[in-house]
């Protein structure tokens, strides 16, 4: 008699969770390029701006990498949690480059626009299956 082994559950990316991946990276080279960039070559009223912007897209492409990839519960905490430790990264990053320097405030904008971006995409998300889940009939008067 031959004992077999409870099946062990195993997670594989969605065809879809691949490009989002890609995604993810490329918009994490796109923000260490901006901030590869010397102070004088950034507008100061428009810094925050950026950083708000750059960080919100990150949120999104985050989230929806995560959720694409099955980890739908945590999708939004990790996607937070990344962002923020990345743009830690980026103001240690800016320690190196040529007048710029590592603040805690742009470190704290980066996490606010991933916030956004995070909450933006989950009440696209809500809306969306909102949509699905309403009735064409149920519409007509």
């Amino acid at each position: 008699m031959t004992e077999t082994s409870p099946p062990t559950k195993t997670r594989t990316l969605s065809l879809k969770a691949y490009p989002l991946w890609a995604l993810c990276v490329a918009w994490a080279g796109v923000i260490f390029w901006f901030s590869s960039k010397p102070g004088s070559q950034i507008p100061g009223q428009f810094a925050e701006i950026g950083h708000l912007g750059e960080y919100f897209v990150f949120g999104v492409l985050l989230y929806a990498a995560l959720r694409a990839s099955g980890r739908r519960e945590a999708a939004a905490a990790t996607a937070l949690i990344v962002a923020s430790l990345y743009g830690m990264t980026d103001e240690f990053h800016q320690h190196f480059v040529v007048m710029r320097t590592p603040d805690v405030v742009d470190w704290g904008v980066d996490t606010v626009g991933a916030a956004c971006g995070v909450l933006a995409s989950r009440a696209a998300a809500a809306l969306a299956r909102r949509a699905r889940t309403t009735s064409p009939a149920a519409e007509r008067p």
